[in-house]
């Protein structure tokens, strides 16, 4: 499409059509707007865009919404648009202030800050997404309270969060769930803020640090040590007797819901017998077995069985916290064990954990029987 110059559109005809508010009018002025070349293409002279930029910074007070969209659209890219029009445009409604508040270079961290403080949420959710944004953006952002808001900045990558402040959504996100996993996901968190994180994030986010974050086994273990000491002390179920539990367990398995983050939410939730009635379906392994492997005995039967199980070390460690919660064992005794149990998880391989649940799956006088 050619490019029409000021000169065959002069402004007194185009503030006519923006004068008139028929649909025809507006849609023609919205045409000859979509046709003057705002880029540098060396078709205008410097006089003429500023002649340009002038008669727009006065039209876009007269016309109707699809003629302001237009403009904001042609202007969002251009680095030497007015900042005056850019900020008046970048104020308007979300539908034509978006492409200037998700993309547009002139406007300054003090133009974004002002439209965070006192335009709507759209205006927020539109700035949390540009490229490259400033510290005292972010900041303006996460003083919204706006979990919505907060939760968008928190997964824009290109943003840059001081540590003041991250350290601030890091202590919110034992209260905000949405807010752990885009922490997690960021690399500019301070590792101490995610091994701070880790005692009251879920199971899941707890693998994804094992598995996302570098951390050697040893810091790893400690972390998931002191998460079984927090879950012990903060656990509270009472035990139910088995009544419906098998069929329920039955029916779970069939329509493929048998998961170890199923059974640790069920087990989280205070259904115990459920949760032996899954965990023996899971594991092939007989009833009594289980209960005593789960409450009765040390960690080290539980480690291999959930090794052979294929459940990760982090759903394992949760599931041994809540299951010592019954014992009235001191924080010093909850740590001795836990460390115990998580070194035969690490030590035990798929292959030699399978073999031993299969020798006690074929052998109803297990050691746990024996040793009863």
């Amino acid at each position: 499409m050619n490019r029409m110059a000021p000169s065959e559109f002069d402004g007194e005809k185009l503030f006519a059509l923006a004068r008139d508010k028929t649909p025809d009018a507006q849609k023609a002025l919205a045409e000859a707007l979509g046709k003057l070349p705002f880029s540098r293409d060396g078709s205008m002279t410097e006089r003429e865009r500023s002649l340009m930029f002038d008669i727009l910074g006065h039209l876009v007070h007269e016309t109707e919404m699809s003629v302001r969209r237009t403009v904001s659209s042609c202007l969002a890219e251009l680095p030497d648009a007015p900042r005056d029009l850019i900020r008046l445009l970048a104020n308007d409604n979300i539908e034509i202030a978006y492409p200037l508040l998700t993309g547009s270079g002139v406007l300054q961290d003090e133009d974004l800050v002002e439209i965070i403080r006192h335009r709507t949420q759209e205006h927020q959710l539109a700035v949390s997404i540009r490229q490259n944004l400033n510290e005292d953006v972010a900041e303006a952002l996460v003083e919204t309270g706006n979990e919505s808001v907060i939760r968008s900045l928190l997964k824009n990558t290109d943003a840059k969060i001081s540590r003041a402040t991250m350290e601030y959504l890091v202590e919110q996100s034992q209260r905000v769930d949405s807010f752990q996993e885009p922490i997690l996901r960021r690399r500019d968190v301070d590792p101490e803020l995610v091994k701070r994180m880790f005692t009251w994030v879920s199971t899941v986010l707890r693998q994804v640090i094992v598995d996302d974050w570098e951390f050697d086994v040893s810091t790893i273990d400690g972390l998931l040590e002191r998460a079984t000491v927090r879950e012990v002390q903060g656990a509270a179920y009472d035990a139910r007797e088995l009544s419906k539990s098998q069929q329920l367990a039955n029916n779970l398995k069939s329509v493929g819901k048998m998961t170890p983050e199923t059974m640790l939410k069920v087990l989280r939730e205070g259904e115990v017998a459920l949760f032996i009635a899954m965990f023996t379906k899971f594991t092939g392994l007989d009833e009594t077995f289980v209960r005593r492997m789960l409450f009765e005995h040390d960690g080290n039967a539980l480690a291999i069985t959930c090794k052979a199980g294929g459940i990760g070390k982090a759903i394992f460690a949760s599931i041994f916290a809540l299951t010592r919660q019954g014992r009235k064992l001191t924080e010093e005794e909850i740590s001795k064990e836990t460390r115990k149990c998580l070194a035969v998880f690490n030590k035990t391989t798929q292959d030699s954990a399978m073999d031993t649940v299969r020798r006690w799956q074929a052998n109803s006088a297990s050691p746990l029987a024996r040793n009863s």
